[in-house]
């Protein structure tokens, strides 16, 4: 059970008055939320929590202090009667109208706010205008008991007949709402039972993509195709076989290589996304690349690639700001590429991952695939595998037709 009353906080003002709070304890930890009255210490009575009759406003001041206190004491009683457990800071933002009734969006606006503090540009950048989406759908703010599962299919019906994305990108846009109603279930904000997502209701479930890689025809025309040296497009293509070279290495981690770390032939990194340390073994074709790059006054501490040599890797948001600025460079020049050599598939930088995975086929163990995708799990390398092994399929289907 929690408890509350008025207190006078110990930081006083530039005029020496004291701010009068009301304190909230729950398993012995508190959370205060200010009246907005302030009190010389000589005027506060410590033993009886209230103002002193030697201040002039002194009935004035209490009776709007008791009416506080007792409201806060109604809201308190209303959150302790509920069905989910509330801390004290959770009950301070309810008693101070934080979260108000209508929450979803406020709540929605401090989730961002802490992805951009924690440097996640990336999903800071990709969330961001799902919620706006989802703000323009709701014509405003909205409290968590009115998100409903038929609320969120007519949503996914909305985005299907107004935005021009995939049902992938659909999907995607419920991601954040699960997100932040999770947190406000943890928060004790809202009651399980009006969670719109889960078995017998809103399964997010993402439609299986196609991934088309490059064959070894395709590759060596891609190795072999005259490119004017230093050139953008040179530097795209060099960047794209690092990659592939080194088993479909993402763009984010292949720019974050320093000459640091290789040494005796091998390259020592953690993957950025999952961070699993491991190394590889360079081959010669990898040698020959990073050779191109090797100038005099680099040290080991500089990158590979020239794209966040002047970057500061401790500021997050800006050095995942410049690795997406990059790999939409790159794309660019490789496009051009792919327009010169008459290549019809995508050449973009993750379809080195997708290339590795179509040429290995199923010709290296799935457990060794794993070790060079860095999956955790080997189910993750099975499914992705799956994608690009058609062996069996095309063989039975000419068992049948070829009569």
């Amino acid at each position: 059970m929690a408890s509350i009353c008025l207190i006078l906080r110990k930081k006083s003002n530039k005029h020496g008055e004291f701010p009068i709070v009301i304190r909230i304890t729950k398993d012995r930890k508190s959370s205060f939320v200010y009246t907005g009255q302030y009190l010389h210490l000589k005027d506060w009575d410590e033993k009886q929590k209230k103002v002193k009759k030697s201040h002039p406003n002194s009935v004035r001041l209490n009776n709007l202090l008791l009416r506080k206190l007792s409201e806060a004491n109604d809201n308190l009683l209303e959150l302790e009667k509920g069905p989910i457990y509330s801390s004290a800071k959770t009950i301070r933002k309810q008693l101070k109208g934080e979260y108000g009734n209508k929450s979803f969006f406020v709540l929605a606006e401090l989730y961002l706010d802490e992805l951009e503090q924690q440097g996640k540009y990336n999903r800071f950048s990709a969330e961001s205008p799902m919620i706006k989406h989802f703000f323009e759908f709701t014509k405003g703010d909205i409290t968590f008991q009115e998100i409903s599962e038929t609320l969120l299919k007519r949503y996914q019906a909305y985005l299907s007949a107004t935005r021009n994305i995939t049902k992938r990108t659909v999907v995607n846009h419920l991601v954040p709402i699960r997100t932040i109603l999770n947190r406000a279930i943890r928060d004790g904000l809202v009651d399980r039972k009006f969670y719109p997502f889960g078995k017998g209701k809103i399964v997010i479930k993402f439609p299986q993509s196609l991934k088309i890689g490059l064959t070894e025809q395709e590759v060596k025309l891609l190795e072999t195709t005259n490119l004017k040296m230093e050139s953008p497009q040179w530097h795209a293509r060099n960047v794209w076989l690092f990659c592939f070279y080194l088993a479909g290495m993402r763009v984010s981690d292949a720019l974050r290589m320093k000459w640091g770390d290789i040494a005796n032939g091998r390259l020592y990194y953690a993957m950025g996304k999952n961070d699993k340390a491991d190394s590889l073994l360079l081959p010669q074709k990898v040698l020959t690349i990073i050779e191109e790059y090797r100038i005099d006054g680099l040290t080991s501490s500089n990158t590979l690639f020239p794209e966040l040599r002047d970057t500061d890797f401790g500021d997050k948001a800006s050095l995942q700001k410049q690795i997406r600025n990059a790999d939409k460079k790159f794309n660019k020049h490789l496009g051009l590429i792919a327009e010169q050599i008459g290549l019809e598939k995508p050449l973009k930088m993750h379809i080195a991952r997708h290339t590795f995975g179509n040429i290995s086929g199923d010709r290296i163990p799935i457990q060794m695939l794993q070790k060079l995708y860095r999956h955790t799990a080997v189910t993750t390398t099975i499914g992705y595998q799956a994608n690009f092994i058609h062996r069996e399929t095309d063989e039975a289907l000419n068992q049948v037709i070829n009569f």
